[in-house]
Order: C-alpha cells, then sequence, then structure tokens
C-alpha cells in the first residue's frame, strides 16, 4: 500500500513571489513561474540545501548549527491570508508584505495540513513536501507600516494558525501562476499521544 495517498484536495496557484536578501529587505517581488531545483528557487534567500538553525529549533540546535533546509518555500493559502487581513482591520493584505513564496487556494484550513504532505503539480509533476505549519513572526511589520501605517504590528496576532506552512522540493519542475497542486497525505493516524507529549514538553 502505497505511504502518501492523492487526496481528492487540490490548490490552485494565485500567487508566487521571491526575495533574493531578506537582510535587505523582506518584501518578495511578483513572479509568473517557479523554477524550482533541490535547492529550491535559485537566487532567492531561502533557497539552499542546508540552512543555519535559528530560534524554531533552539530546542535542538545551538543557533548557527547548519541543518537540512526544509524551509525553501513559505506557502501561506488566499483564504487564510484574507482571514489575516480581516483581523488587522484591512481589506486585503498583500502576500509580498509577508515574505510568501507561493499564494494558494482551495484547501481549507491549508495551516494544519499534516506535516510531511505532498503538493504535486498536477501538470509538471513538482512536488514540495510540506515541513509543518509556519509560525508568524515581527519581520513583516516594518514592510506592513510602510504601506498601511499603524498596521503592522497586529500582523503576528492576527496570523496565529494561518501563517500557512513551510516546504522543500522534494521533485525539481516549473510551477506555473495557475498551476493546479494536488494534496497527498501520509497514510497513518494521528499519534494517540500528541496532546501528553506537548504537555510534558521540556
Amino acid at each position: 500500500m502505497p505511504a502518501l495517498i492523492p487526496t481528492a484536495f487540490t490548490a490552485k496557484v494565485t500567487w508566487l513571489g521571491a526575495n533574493a536578501d531578506r537582510d535587505a529587505a523582506l518584501e518578495t517581488q511578483a513572479l509568473t513561474e517557479m523554477s524550482l531545483t533541490f535547492h529550491g528557487f535559485g537566487g532567492e534567500s531561502h533557497a539552499g540545501l542546508t540552512r543555519p538553525a535559528d530560534s524554531r529549533v533552539r530546542a535542538q540546535y545551538k543557533r548557527g548549527t547548519p541543518i537540512r533546509n526544509t524551509r525553501q518555500l513559505s506557502i501561506v493559502s488566499a483564504e487564510d491570508l484574507a482571514a489575516i487581513a480581516a483581523a488587522m482591520g484591512l481589506a486585503a493584505l498583500d502576500p509580498a508584505l509577508v515574505g510568501a513564496s507561493m499564494v494558494v487556494s482551495g484547501i481549507p484550513a491549508f495551516s494544519h495540513v499534516p506535516p510531511s504532505s505532498r503538493l504535486q503539480d498536477e501538470a509538471s509533476g513538482t512536488t514540495l513536501t510540506i515541513d509543518m505549519e509556519n509560525r508568524p513572526c515581527h519581520l513583516p511589520a516594518a514592510p506592513i507600516d510602510a504601506r498601511h501605517p499603524g498596521f503592522g504590528n497586529a500582523f503576528k496576532r492576527a496570523a496565529l494558525h494561518r501563517r500557512g506552512v513551510t516546504a522543500w522540493v522534494e521533485r525539481e519542475g516549473t510551477i506555473a501562476l495557475g498551476a493546479t497542486l494536488r494534496l497527498h497525505i501520509p497514510d497513518q493516524p494521528a499519534w494517540p499521544h500528541l496532546e501528553a507529549a506537548r504537555a510534558t514538553a521540556r
């Protein structure tokens, strides 16, 4: 039996973007297509087979330790982005302002799809492996404030559990605007001890 199950859930790619230097600015630049290799999107600041450990994995590694890069792409759903904007009191929120690589629509509760799920381009076969939910941070505050003065600090709270997911390239290829990505999920039940593990987390 296959370890990954193709589901009836599909997502349409509605926006693509890349950032060459996040130290200079978080904002991403819109693209019409994204040619992806095992390193991610060439020239993008999150590309690479490895990355330095940061605060997200501080319980496992010292900051700066080279680790496998499972954060090559930041994917958010159009539905979650609209909910974030509404919670902030904005009519809409440009995905470029939050450093998104890709915006998709059509999969409910997208930020909570199971880790290790795949998004596979129905036309090209390009496949992305979802690592986990992307935690919101304070970095989008500055670019949001530049476009919407006074609203930047509201992002982190509004984006909690709506920030999308991070992903890495499992099969190389090109994903273009309008592409259909099918969701494939691991064929296993949820771990029954998850809540107990969270309660006893050190």
